[in-house]
């Protein structure tokens, strides 16, 4: 089972993000971010195989300090893999590389799955993540029409297995 860290919203500010998986899974066969049961979320860095105080010990210095992030997004990008992936484009990722870049200092970035490697990361949120040939196009331009304009604030930072999402390790983020 993989593992993760990643930064989620638990208050009402995730209400745009749930419409619009709402809205995208109508293109997929069974609605996959639903069925994470996990709350809007950015994800930072996944591994296959990590000793957890490892994974632990990076989130926290990472995280260290840091209050609870808003981030501005605006629009939707996506993934071309073999079923498509949408996901909501930030406006401005710099806290977040920085985040991401702390993360990597503290676990070597050739662990790390490398769609989450400090070179090819691209900071998301996942808006569907398996939309099949079929609707790819209806999706694409959906997406395109799409704004997304909308304020997350991530408050918290957890350290998961999945599937199904296990929360290993939680912190709050304070201001």
């Amino acid at each position: 089972m993989p593992y993760a860290i990643v930064l989620k919203c638990t208050d009402e500010t995730a209400t745009p993000v749930l419409d619009l998986w709402r809205e995208a899974s109508r293109f997929e066969t069974a609605p996959s971010m639903q069925a994470l049961n996990y709350p809007p979320h950015l994800t930072f860095a996944v591994y296959q195989d990590i000793a957890l105080p490892s994974l632990f010990t990076a989130a926290q210095k990472a995280f260290a300090g840091v209050p609870p992030i808003s981030v501005e997004f605006s629009g939707i990008g996506h993934f071309p893999n073999e079923m498509l992936v949408l996901w909501a484009r930030p406006v401005d990722d710099h806290v977040l590389r920085q985040i991401h870049r702390a993360i990597h200092d503290e676990i070597d970035p050739a662990l790390c799955h490398e769609h989450s490697r400090p070179d090819y990361w691209q900071p998301h949120c996942t808006i569907a993540m398996k939309i099949p040939t079929v609707t790819r196009e209806e999706a694409l331009t959906w997406a395109k029409a799409t704004p997304a304009k909308f304020t997350l604030v991530l408050d918290v930072v957890d350290c998961i297995r999945f599937p199904p999402v296990e929360i290993l390790q939680e912190v709050k983020l304070q201001s």
